[in-house]
């Protein structure tokens, strides 16, 4: 494969894996709404994952290693923002965020082609 074509297929998973990254390195974004914060935040997860699983089905053209990915990488941003004053790690989360990544894995492949 040509630098140029591996370039313009991971360039957009890369740059949307440091989006995730600067996001979950922010100690704190509350919007004080109370419950409506929590279920906004959780859908965040979701759609942030979504992208993120669509972009790695796009640069792999294989689902169970675009989804393999995108759900290793859920584990590591937990990880990482249990490193992050006033973020928890957690399973629920990584949860939410493996359906984001299958839920884009699925319409990637459905309506990407």
């Amino acid at each position: 494969m040509p630098a140029s074509a591996a370039l313009r297929l991971w360039a957009p998973v890369i740059l949307w894996a440091a989006v995730i990254f600067a996001f979950s390195s922010v100690p704190d974004l509350g919007t004080g709404l109370g419950t409506w914060d929590l279920i906004l935040r959780k859908l965040a997860h979701a759609c942030e994952f979504a992208v993120l699983g669509a972009l790695l089905l796009r640069a792999l053209r294989d689902e169970l290693p675009a989804l393999a990915a995108g759900i290793a990488y859920a584990v590591t941003d937990e990880l990482h923002q249990h490193f992050v004053p006033g973020r928890l790690g957690s399973p629920v989360d990584v949860a939410i965020d493996s359906a984001g990544v299958a839920l884009g894995v699925l319409l990637w492949r459905r309506l990407g082609r």
